[in-house]
């Protein structure tokens, strides 16, 4: 109806999932590196975790939007409340096999000769797996048997997992201890920032042919957030609800106010709306910078040295496409909360003049800043090296596998 009353080509705030209406917030920006990083290396798990309607599924959407399916085989479950059996025969539907009979071992079978089958075409395999926290253990389990599969040194088939909040907690069991080795990247998709709300709103409406009609007024803004806490699929539904009213009461400018009245309409309690957090620094929302995993440990990274210049090969992205690769600066080995490290707050002025402290103690607070600028700096040049080798290291990849296909091919 509001379509129609605003001159609209389509519906802008859909819930369903739509990789057109990609937006980049700094979470989905630094999600987006982590992903090229995983494809780049080929093999293993990557786990990306967010609230439900955080933009998990729009996110690999538009990460496969942006390879190129020439030289990759994409399936994805969204089916994930099943037996390790049941999950077999899932993913040989998803991939097009056919298996001879419900026994597990002619799944595997089958499921193994495709990948050999893609390997030699020159195929690599990725499977997504959607609301991965439904899985049971021995699912899980099934799915690490399956990255087992190898062609020579080549891992055959590379998998994603999209998840709630709490499957951090079940990757964390004992019982995953082989699956978390396989993890080569992390990310957790966080909620937008409120000055995110306005480029949001307006990218989507862009896209569906908006003139500035309705206008938005600046409040507007401030409430969708603290009505949605900047969750995406929440923006959508609350946006929605308001072009509705606007189009029903015949308004042409949406303020806060109105806002308020759809949010009060939807039956959201004044509990439900939240309050601004503090901003981040602003130059972690403008550059997309490597985030830090939970589990990272405090000590430095070890050298890395500069690989020779590979020849040139065709990357498994599209150029168009090609993100920038963050530092892999993580591991995986515990998924639990980084600890929160307490800086204490400066002592408040008192009536009597503290006194000064002796000079030796000024030399070597002097000394611990001129340390800490020099670890600074350091980070900074190690940072900048890693970007450069990531590089290097994606085409010195497609070189090795170019090698390893000529290898076979000559083999048979």
């Amino acid at each position: 109806m509001y379509e129609q009353f605003y001159g609209f080509s389509a519906r802008p705030f859909q819930l369903t999932p739509d990789p057109r209406f990609w937006f980049e917030s700094a979470t989905h920006r630094t999600a987006m590196s982590y992903l090229g990083y995983g494809l780049a290396q080929g093999e293993g798990f990557i786990v990306i975790t967010g609230e439900v309607g955080s933009g998990k599924t729009t996110l690999v959407g538009h990460v496969m939007e942006s390879v190129d399916p020439s030289r990759l085989t994409a399936a994805r479950l969204v089916s994930t409340q099943v037996a390790d059996a049941d999950l077999l025969r899932l993913v040989a539907d998803a991939f097009d096999i056919a298996i001879a009979s419900p026994a597990k071992s002619d799944a595997l079978a089958a499921i193994e000769t495709f990948l050999h089958e893609e390997a030699r075409a020159g195929r690599r395999v990725l499977l997504i797996v959607d609301e991965a926290q439904n899985l049971a253990v021995s699912a899980l389990e099934e799915l690490r048997m399956l990255s087992n599969f190898q062609l020579g040194e080549t891992s055959l088939l590379q998998i994603f997992l999209l998840a709630q909040p709490e499957f951090r907690k079940t990757l964390a069991s004992p019982q995953l201890e082989q699956l978390r080795q396989r993890v080569i990247a992390t990310h957790h998709l966080e909620a937008m920032l409120p000055e995110e709300v306005e480029p949001y709103l307006i990218h989507r409406l862009s896209l569906v042919g908006w003139r500035e009609d309705p206008v938005f007024a600046p409040a507007a803004y401030g409430e969708l957030w603290k009505a949605s806490a900047g969750i995406p699929r929440r923006v959508n539904t609350i946006a929605s609800r308001l072009l509705l009213y606007g189009a029903v009461e015949e308004l042409h400018e949406l303020s806060g106010d109105d806002v308020r009245a759809v949010v009060a309409d939807m039956g959201l309690s004044p509990a439900e709306l939240v309050e601004a957090p503090a901003p981040r620094a602003a130059a972690a929302a403008a550059t997309p910078v490597a985030p830090v995993v939970a589990e990272m440990q405090a000590a430095p990274p070890p050298p890395v040295s500069e690989p020779q210049q590979p020849s040139a090969q065709e990357p498994v992205f599209a150029r168009s496409a090609q993100p920038e690769m963050p530092a892999p600066g993580f591991t995986v080995a515990d998924f639990a909360e980084p600890p929160v490290v307490n800086i204490p707050a400066e002592p408040e002025a008192s009536a009597t003049p503290e006194p000064a402290l002796p000079l030796a103690d000024d030399i070597e607070l002097e000394a611990l800043r001129a340390q800490l600028v020099a670890l600074e700096a350091r980070c900074e040049e190690q940072d900048a090296a890693i970007r450069r080798i990531l590089g290097l290291l994606i085409r010195w990849v497609e070189q090795d596998e170019a090698e390893v296909r000529e290898l076979h091919g000559r083999a048979a």
